[in-house]
């Protein structure tokens, strides 16, 4: 009886692990569909190396991982059928594929950011590899036949090694970035030196001038990318050999089991029909996986067998500084402890010499066996890179005659310009350098981007910018004769002045609909340049609050056509007047501003940039709203349509004021960033090249415009220096 009860008790533990291995199952297909991403993402962007984008090693991907090796972790569930047996060494297989992924997101961490997380996954693989190992040791007499018992070790011993080979890779990232970083910076300078005739001169930069500089900033921020180096790294090539082994032995364990059994849903295990599930899922990572690893080994020994002539023995088994600088650095670094004790002080640090000094031989035979196994790699694919090329040299033979006729002017124009860039490549100590038709690629890159940013253009926009006159209606735009209602002002901003500017505008009475629709769409086309300007010049974010306040008002202008709850499309259905109007306007923003100032009685008030968001608003209509109100006094012919339309000359002079920073804008895009962030920045500013370009053109046609970028920045200076006639 008691016997009965224990086998009810046992089937009752086990009637939810079927439920427990889906919930592994899940977590192996997100981790799947993460690797498939960054596959998709980088045949996207033709980025064949594959960069780590969604797929990298975090606290959420480790967190995966762990559920997903609840297989090879599990030590008390009966696994012995031949569907059991291969889905824990599809397991293990799953966690060398996810390590070897890792790797090149490394480049993308600050330095205790690798530290953690390396450490968090070397806990992992080795708590995975020891119950493997237990597993192995009790359990060998019970297998059948040693069924995957060597696909098993091999793939035990390959978790170690790609462990080993990450672990080697994380202590090269902080010192070449510090290198890429410096080299980059002097680049930088000697392309500005080329590029620009006087720094301050923004404004004379061509738009020509502007895509060169973009093209060379790109293949500095390309080659320099923490994530390539790593791929051009002998370690990454390493682990993408083991990785591609790895799947072999994946591909030889699966039709073994085809072949032995009927089929792949036998299972003895408690995990049941889920145990299927997890397979499919964990088989759909290793193959997508592999894909990586194939394209980045291939990229690694490509450039490799670009060296120009045969490298010599000595030349391809140097050692490479950058490999054990850190760990020199640590050598002879003091210890972090703080200890009084001057005795143990030096046992600690000839301790801490002893240990480093062993971990800097290991570092450099695991670099000395990598660069091993990228040379038999380079001797091995370099016969078939040479017939692909005898057939492609056979191809352009074919053609030439035809290309003869047309010319070649184009062609040599390209060849010109990627000599010309060739000396922007940004390489590390040892590093060959990188095929031609890798700089080709960059460059057309840089073009593509150029004209998708091109068909991106705002025709609107480009249409308001045209009712320019020189700017000589912002002398209008702020008249000092009007009384402030506090004694300290906030600062103002662009992208407030044309809030502000176009809700007066859309409330103006007897003014055609589709006018004041043309005028709303104008301008939100370009608040995304207005808003991208103030972001970069206000880098201490000192008009935050200011900002926010232009973007709040905003949100419901353009949706609504309400400026702080007030109804301006009622508003100019009212049969009033001009004056009416923004009196009434004037008198809402006064109220606003005068409540608040006495109601207040905190240190708000103190700071005009603590305000509420509502009351900067407020009291930038109650300055714009008077001061059109003193031009109508002198002006009592203008209509109301005369004024929608003096109202829109206006507001294109204040965009356009503010859009003359578009160059500095870019040119900053490409020259301060983090490392990290380099690539991504640059694509911005040629796409944001690509989407102005023909707003640089219009801007460039006015003479008048300030040409002191520093002063103009900001549009009380640009008011000063229009009312001196600068």
């Amino acid at each position: 009886m008691g016997h009965d009860n224990d086998g009810v008790v046992e089937r009752q533990l086990e009637a939810p692990m079927p439920w427990i291995g889906m919930y592994v199952a899940a977590a192996s297909l997100v981790c799947s569909l993460a690797m498939a991403a960054d596959v998709f993402h980088g045949f996207r962007t033709k980025k064949l190396w594959f960069p780590s984008k969604y797929f990298a090693i975090n606290a959420t991907s480790l967190s995966l991982l762990a559920v997903a090796m609840k297989l090879p972790v599990d030590l008390s569930t009966r696994m012995w059928a031949g569907a059991d047996r291969l889905a824990k060494v599809t397991s293990l297989i799953f966690l060398s594929t996810a390590m070897g992924n890792f790797m090149t997101s490394l480049g993308s961490m600050n330095d205790k950011e690798i530290l953690l997380n390396v450490i968090a996954l070397a806990m992992l693989a080795i708590t995975v590899v020891v119950n493997v190992c237990i597993q192995i040791i009790q359990m060998r007499h019970f297998l059948d036949h040693r069924e995957m018992l060597v696909e098993e070790i091999i793939a035990n011993l390959s978790i170690l090694f790609l462990l080993v080979m990450l672990s080697a890779s994380a202590v090269i990232v902080p010192t070449t970035k510090q290198y890429l970083e410096l080299k980059y910076q002097e680049m930088v300078k000697k392309a500005s030196e080329e590029e620009l005739e006087q720094p301050v001169d923004f404004e004379k930069l061509s738009t020509d001038k502007l895509r060169q500089m973009i093209k060379k900033c790109w293949v500095m921020a390309e080659t320099s990318s923490p994530q390539f180096v790593i791929v051009r790294s002998v370690t990454c090539s390493t682990s993408s050999v083991i990785c591609l082994v790895i799947a072999f032995i994946f591909a030889e364990a699966q039709a073994h089991t085809a072949a032995k059994h009927k089929s792949f849903i036998e299972t003895a295990s408690s995990y049941a029909w889920s145990t299927t599930w997890i397979e499919l899922a964990q088989s759909a990572g290793v193959i997508l996986g592999t894909i990586a690893h194939g394209f980045r080994w291939l990229t690694a020994v490509n450039f490799a067998h670009s060296a120009k002539g045969l490298m010599s023995f000595k030349t391809a088994f140097k050692i490479e500084s950058y490999w054990t600088q850190r760990l020199v650095e640590w050598k002879k670094s003091s210890l972090p402890l703080e200890i009084r004790d001057r005795k143990w002080r030096k046992v600690l640090h000839g301790a801490k010499g002893l240990v480093l000094s062993f971990v800097i031989k290991v570092q450099i035979l695991i670099v000395l066996h990598s660069k091993l196994v990228q040379l038999i790699s380079v001797c091995f694919v370099s016969r078939i890179i040479l017939c692909f090329h005898c057939i492609k040299g056979l191809k352009n033979k074919s053609t030439s005659s035809t290309s003869d006729i047309h010319g070649f002017s184009e062609s040599e124009s390209g060849v010109d310009t990627e000599q010309d860039l060739a000396c922007y490549v940004l390489l590390l100590e040892g590093e060959v350098e990188q095929p031609p038709k890798t700089l080709k690629n960059i460059c057309n890159k840089v073009d593509e981007v150029i004209e998708t940013g091109k068909n991106q253009q705002r025709k609107n926009l480009k249409n308001l910018l045209l009712k320019i006159e020189n700017f000589s209606s912002l002398t209008g735009i702020y008249d000092y004769q009007v009384p402030n209602l506090h004694s300290q002002e906030p600062p103002n901003c662009w992208s407030l002045h044309l809030v502000t500017l176009t809700s007066i505008a859309i409330a103006l009475p007897n003014v055609p609909v589709h006018s004041t629709k043309w005028l709303l769409t104008s301008v939100n086309e370009g608040m995304f340049y207005v808003k991208l300007i103030e972001k970069c010049l206000d880098r201490n974010g000192v008009r935050l609050n200011i900002r926010n306040a232009s973007d709040v008002v905003w949100v419901e202008v353009e949706l609504d056509q309400k400026w702080l709850c007030k109804d301006l499309h009622e508003m100019s259905n009212k049969g009033r007047n001009s004056k009416e109007t923004l009196q009434e306007l004037s008198d809402q923003a006064e109220n606003t501003v005068m409540e608040f100032k006495r109601n207040a009685n905190d240190c708000r008030m103190k700071n005009p940039l603590n305000w509420p968001v509502e009351v900067i608003a407020a009291n930038s209509m109650y300055r714009m709203t008077r001061t059109i109100l003193l031009v109508l006094e002198s002006e009592d012919h203008l209509t109301d349509e005369g004024l929608f339309n003096q109202l829109s000359t206006m507001t294109a002079d204040v965009m356009a004021a503010c859009l003359n920073n578009l160059t500095r804008v870019i040119t900053m895009k490409c020259q301060q960033n983090a490392i990290e962030e380099r690539e991504k920045s640059v694509h911005q500013a040629a796409l944001l090249l690509g989407q102005t370009e023909e707003i640089l053109h219009i801007l460039q046609q006015h003479e008048e415009r300030s040409s002191n970028m520093e002063k103009s920045a900001y549009i009380e200076k640009w008011l000063v220096l229009m009312e001196h006639g600068n």
